[in-house]
């Protein structure tokens, strides 16, 4: 498999598991992100969120098979319409497992 151009891949889909559901999804869904609960067959119940690109965002429970592991996401936001406000600037917070999220607000 071979890319002719730096546009042929982009994320569709990133999947954190967590901890901490519902606290993750209230801090995501402070940054902006809407969350709807969802479920597949017999898998857990868990949230996703579909941004405007047209990428999804998925919180998962934790489990022993899929444990909680380091990632850092970045998100630009408009720093006057998340929670609490940010200031214009690149900010650096944790979510509710301790992973590093930057924001660069406008």
């Amino acid at each position: 498999m071979s890319a002719t151009s730096a546009e042929a891949a982009r994320i569709a889909l990133l999947v954190l598991y967590t901890d901490h559901l519902e606290e993750s999804r209230a801090f995501y869904t402070g940054l902006g992100l809407s969350f709807v609960p969802e479920q597949h067959g017999r898998g857990p119940t868990h949230y996703a969120a579909t941004l405007p690109d047209g990428t999804v965002i998925e919180l998962y429970p934790a489990t022993a098979k899929r444990p909680v592991s380091s990632v850092r996401l970045g998100f630009t936001v408009e720093g006057r319409a998340v929670t609490p406000p940010l200031a214009p600037g690149r900010h650096v917070v944790e979510d509710p497992d301790g992973r590093a999220v930057e924001l660069y607000a406008s």
